[in-house]
């Protein structure tokens, strides 16, 4: 089943970059055209990309890498990054190949309090579908789908938990705000990273 949003802009709006989602990075768009020319078609290119970053860009918390990336080139040359991070690097890749990929979100249960998620909706063959490639680990598995979504993590509401259903093109400025103010990623992991999304946040 295919993610639904509440509020996005014309597909074509999600190709366009910004100093965070570097669509034009040389080289992001040379990782971008390597997919691409082994690809068949859209929906190969996306699930190679989706793969190359799940896999090949560890989660900082995982890894235990304090180091902070915010930047698509960031993260493709430190290979390091939080789900944020590996986000924008995967939107910057499929835009470069014409495929329009939105920011998502979602508010999640973390310690005794919450914490914003990021991940990404693909748009192939006319709808939205949502993949998180935040990494995979023993008690973690999300998978490239078209289908079904096989996200990293099920949201419960009962637990406060939210599936913001908007998508962005441009990150989040709490998200921005948060990883610029830091040095240590670690260090911000548990208590300096945000919450939620504000009320009213547009989508581009």
């Amino acid at each position: 089943m295919s993610f639904v949003p509440e509020s996005a802009l014309a597909p074509a709006a999600y190709l366009a970059g910004d100093p965070i989602v570097e669509v034009d990075h040389p080289g992001v768009r040379a990782l971008g055209d390597e997919i691409r020319a082994r690809s068949r078609d859209d929906i190969d290119c996306a699930r190679q990309a989706f793969e190359w970053v799940r896999d090949e860009v560890a989660h900082s918390f995982d890894a235990r890498d304090p180091r902070v990336t915010l930047r698509a080139s960031e993260v493709l040359e430190q290979r390091v990054g939080l789900c944020y991070a590996k986000s924008h690097l995967l939107a910057a890749i499929l835009r470069g190949q014409g495929i329009p990929t939105a920011l998502c979100y979602q508010r999640l249960t973390h310690g005794d309090g919450h914490v914003l998620h990021g991940l990404v909706a693909i748009h192939l063959e006319g709808e939205w579908h949502r993949q998180d490639p935040r990494g995979n680990r023993a008690d973690i598995s999300a998978e490239f789908s078209v289908g079904t979504e096989r996200l990293a993590f099920p949201v419960d509401p009962q637990l406060g938990e939210i599936d913001y259903r908007r998508l962005y093109l441009d990150p989040a400025p709490v998200v921005v705000a948060a990883l610029e103010r830091t040095s240590d990623v670690l260090a911000v992991y548990d208590a300096g990273l945000p919450t939620g999304l504000p009320t009213g946040l547009p989508t581009a």
